[in-house]
């Protein structure tokens, strides 16, 4: 199935910010790397990364900037899963 969702412009850009950073988390790390392979591509998001999303955005150990990384992530996931 094809996801007509795409990652935004500023989603990409504070993604790629996130990659660069040797301090960013592993957490926020991949999930930056999901939304930066979903940028114009038709991807959706795969099992594995949506469980760390959800953890992530349910958990108070987290960044507000991992937790929009994670939004993103989960907007462009499977619906039927």
């Amino acid at each position: 199935m094809t996801n007509k969702k795409s990652t935004s412009s500023n989603i990409a850009k504070h993604a790629a910010q996130v990659l660069s950073d040797p301090y960013a988390s592993s957490i926020a790390k991949t999930l930056a790397g999901s939304a930066l392979s979903q940028v114009n591509k038709g991807h959706q998001t795969g099992s594995k990364v949506e469980d760390i999303a959800s953890k992530a955005l349910s958990s108070s150990k987290y960044s507000n900037e991992t937790k929009v990384l994670a939004a993103s992530v989960l907007s462009q996931s499977n619906k039927g899963r």
